[in-house]
Parts: structure tokens; sequence; C-alpha cells
């Protein structure tokens, strides 16, 4: 009979339940696949759930609890001779051997360190300054591929049962280093497993597609992020709460978010609503830069996600003035104000103008422009009133203030 193993990622991996047992039922049966593709949204654990899996593979202990079944005396993935992870580069650093070797060794360290930090470039383009909002677009070209990809795939197991290359963002190939790849798909080297991660399946050749075992992780509920958040990370559960939420259901996100900034964040969603109400071009074009200079692309998700949330404590207390309901309760005082001034208000209409912002964001559309807009038109649904410019002719936006119609 063979030794009970402990529920596959149980020292750290998040939710995912179905995946987990689908995971173990592949490693259980000894029938592995040469791919696997783990799909699903950001920040879910695609990488985590990767590294779980390439440590079962070659029988480490450290994310799961193997007991019996270890096989290996290595500590982690990070010191296993025969599991290599790749992220995709920028041009600047995959052109430098120097610069890739110190920003891979650096960044890889981060991620042994917890499996769901963020170590890509485009969120987060430098690892000492969380707040950056410097864009570094980073992909994988021909050269890094010939360079440090392929030579690994051909190496035999040193001390493992398989070689296992992991590659995250796998989408961000370029075309000759997605060809190049399939090849290897194609005709597989013995005893190497690919494990592939992406937030985008729409965008890899159907060709590589075919060729991998997908495994879908879901969006992550709202409990078990504060869950992690609570037990991993070390937040209050009320910070946890406005966490998980804030960030759209992003737990890699969510567990670095500062609390100060988080604090901060707050206060200045309450002074936009202030500033779009009375038109205060000076105060709003201030807040905005400032907004745009020091949030990155995901920070600025997160101001989205925390602008949304305050507008829907302003709809829960109009509607039952019940201060049990209200995320935001440090903020009671303002939101109290506002549902006494502006009863006429449409937060509901307002709520949807938020909708879809983050794939605005995403498409690299001025932070300043979706904002500037965002407040002229909250300016009228907050007095009750239409936007000027109605939603099918969004593109008149710049210039859109009638003040007359106030």
């Amino acid at each position: 009979m063979q030794p009970d193993m402990n529920p596959f990622g149980n020292r750290r991996l998040i939710g995912q339940q179905n995946v987990r047992e689908q995971l173990e039922r592949a490693i259980s049966s000894g029938r592995s696949s040469h791919a696997y593709l783990f799909t699903g949204p950001r920040g879910v654990g695609k990488t985590a759930f990767a590294l779980a899996f390439a440590e079962m593979l070659n029988g480490i202990s450290n994310l799961t609890a193997l007991g019996d079944r270890t096989r290996s005396k290595k500590s982690s993935w990070f010191n296993h001779p025969d599991i290599h992870l790749f992220i995709p580069l920028p041009k600047a650093v995959a052109d430098s051997p120097q610069a890739r070797s110190t920003e891979m060794k650096n960044r890889l360290s981060l991620l042994n360190g917890d499996p769901y930090e963020v170590v890509d470039f485009r969120q987060r383009p430098v690892l000492d300054d969380d707040t950056s909002s410097k864009n570094r677009q980073a992909f994988y070209p021909i050269d890094y591929f010939k360079k440090e990809i392929r030579p690994k795939c051909n190496l035999k197991p040193n001390e493992g049962r398989y070689t296992v290359i992991i590659i995250t963002e796998i989408e961000s190939m370029r075309k000759e280093a997605a060809n190049s790849f399939l090849k290897l798909l194609e005709e597989p080297p013995e005893d190497v497993i690919f494990l592939l991660t992406t937030g985008a399946a729409d965008q890899i050749l159907p060709t590589i597609l075919s060729r991998c075992r997908q495994i879908r992780l879901g969006p992550l509920e709202e409990e078990e992020i504060i869950g992690g958040l609570v037990t991993y990370d070390g937040f209050s559960r009320k910070d946890a709460t406005w966490l998980a939420r804030t960030t759209g259901g992003n737990y890699a996100l969510a567990r670095y978010y500062d609390i100060g900034r988080m604090q901060e964040t707050r206060s200045e969603v309450i002074r936009f609503l202030r500033m779009a109400y009375v038109q205060d071009a000076g105060e709003l074009m201030t807040l905005i830069q400032d907004w745009q200079g020091k949030l990155n692309i995901e920070n600025q998700i997160a101001l989205c996600n925390a602008l949304e949330i305050m507008l829907r404590d302003l709809m829960i207390y109009r509607e039952t003035q019940n201060t049990d309901l209200i995320i935001n309760i440090d903020q009671i005082e303002p939101i109290q104000s506002f549902c006494e001034a502006l009863g006429d208000a449409r937060i509901p209409d307002m709520i949807s103008q938020l909708q879809g912002l983050s794939g605005v964001l995403y498409q690299n559309v001025q932070f300043k422009l979706v904002f500037t807009a965002l407040a002229f038109r909250f300016s009228f649904l907050m007095r009750g009133k239409d936007p000027v410019i109605p939603d099918e002719q969004s593109w008149q936006h710049l210039p859109a203030l009638n003040t007359g119609a106030f």
C-alpha cells in the first residue's frame, strides 16, 4: 500500500480545491502529460500551483508536505537542479547577460520566499519600489529562448525523475520563439515536462494550446483571499476584507499592497468625489496627475476598485443607515455627509461608469484622460442628471464639460 500524502499545496496554496485534486490524481496515476498549461485570472495562483506541481513531480517536500513520498533532500524548487523557471524579460534585460542573471536571481529568490510574490516586470517594474509607474513591457524574444530556455530543455534529469521547465506568461512569446517552442512540444525530449502559465489563452498559438493539458484556475472566493491575507501575510481581518475587494480578487497583488497607502487611497477617493462634484479643475488635475505619477497599472486598477467600494458603501448607507455593512468604516463621517447632501445622486449609474475601466487601462489609455472624463460624468450623476455626453458617444469627452448644463 502506498503511504498517504498530505493534500496538494497544504503548506501554502490558496483555494482552487478542484485543481488540487486534479493535480493529485495526475501524480498518483504516474501518467503525467508532457505539457500543462495553467490558465486563469491574474493573482489567483497559476505560478504557485505550477511550482507546487513541479516539486511534487520530483519529490520535494516544501509547498506540499509529502511525508513518506519525499524523494529529494532539496528544500524547494529553487535549489533543485532539474527545475528551471523562466519569466518574460524587457529587451534591455534580455540583451544583457549580466542584467539577465541579476534580475532573474533576485526575482526568483523572492518567488522562492513566497510562491505568490509578484515578480513580473509589467506589474512590478522595479523590485525596490512597489509604487513605480514605469512601464516595462516584457517578452520572450528568440535569442532569450535559444540561449536560456532551449538548452535547459535538452538536459537529462540529474537528481529528480523529470526535468521540469516552467515558463510563465507564455502568451508573451515572440512569434519566432513560439514557433521554436512548438517544435519542442511536437517532439518533446524524454523525461521533460513543461509547465506553462497564462492569463490570456486566446493569445497563444492554437497549435501550442492543442499540445497542452489545460489546468484552469478560477477566481478566488473572497473568504479564501481574506484567509490567505490573515494567515500568511499578517493582515487584520478588517484590512484583509478591504484588500480582497479593492484588488478585485487578485491575491498576489493584495498581499503586498501598502497599508499606509491603502488608508491614503480611501481619503483620496473621497477627495476625488468632492472635487468632481464642484468641478475644481485645478485640484482635480493635481490629484489625477499625482495618481498617474505614482501608481503603476495594477495600483491604478486597485484605485478603480477602491472607488467602486466607496460608492457601494455610499449606496448601502443611503438605503440602510447601517454602519455594520460599511467596508470603509474609517470614512463614515464623509459617507454620512455625502448621503445627506446628495440625496439625488445616481450612485448605481456611477458604479456602472467604472465597469470596464480596467480593460481600458490595460490597453494603455492614459490614466489622466480616463479619470478626467470620469470626473466630468460623475459631476452630472451626483446631481441626478444625465452626463452631457452619452455612453455611446464617449469619444467626444475631451473637451466634455458644458458648464451651462448645471
